[in-house]
């Protein structure tokens, strides 16, 4: 089974040369340069119209913290029924409580209004103290289909002992680890080789000169979709 391959796009021209590539899945962004903000309603739906393929969209209101008060949380809730309305595949979403773990009651409330939509915690989880308690606690939610993180690296490339180890512990379950942060063309057959993942997310790696503000670089996902294909 080939190892998915998730692209962030920040445009609808990102999503189509994404798809087009060969990636199975988007993140839908804004803001990449902050790691992330939610994008509007009207680019969802118009990437959402434009590709055949799922396209998951970040719910994070503000790039200070991942630790979030009840005036955001309401916002959060309002932008995930605004994608669930405007036909998205999933979220992606996370939220720690001020002791660094993962906030439990606020993700209860995110799964709920995400009313079945396939849900992504993302790389807050890189931020707790100890990723294999927060695994533990994710697992719990059956509706969490994705784990998005680096191994609580700034790159996965310097975490492959511990993707190791949470590509295993989450072995069998509902949930996949999704390993993002650092992987290029050159280090992703290695990578996946290593550490067995079965997802893998690119950012700046697929896109022109390897700049997180330029386009997509068709050319970087087809390679990236031919050597994942094979690896396995």
């Amino acid at each position: 089974m080939s190892v998915l391959l998730e692209v962030i796009a920040t445009t609808v021209a990102d999503a189509r040369i994404a798809g087009q590539a060969g990636a199975d899945r988007l993140e839908l962004v804004t803001a990449m340069g902050e790691g992330g903000l939610t994008p509007s309603v009207g680019l969802i739906e118009a990437v959402v119209s434009a590709v055949a393929i799922p396209v998951n969209v970040i719910v994070r209101p503000h790039s200070r913290s991942f630790v979030y008060d009840a005036d955001d949380q309401a916002v959060m809730m309002r932008d995930i029924r605004a994608i669930r309305s405007a036909g998205a595949n999933g979220i992606v979403i996370g939220m720690l409580d001020a002791d660094g773990a993962i906030d439990r009651d606020a993700l209860a409330r995110a799964v709920e209004a995400a009313d079945g939509l396939a849900i992504t915690f993302h790389r807050a989880f890189d931020e707790v103290g100890d990723q294999g308690k927060a695994l533990d606690v994710l697992l719990g939610f059956e509706s969490i289909s994705n784990v998005l993180t680096s191994g609580g690296q700034p790159s996965v490339l310097q975490a492959k002992d511990q993707i190791g180890a949470l590509v295993r512990q989450a072995s069998g379950s509902h949930c996949t680890v999704l390993a993002g942060a650092g992987l290029s063309v050159d280090s992703v057959e290695d990578f996946v080789r290593t550490t067995q993942v079965q997802a893998v997310h690119f950012g700046s790696g697929v896109r022109v000169d390897g700049n997180p503000l330029a386009p997509v670089d068709p050319a970087r996902v087809a390679r990236v979709r031919e050597i994942v294909d094979r690896v396995r």
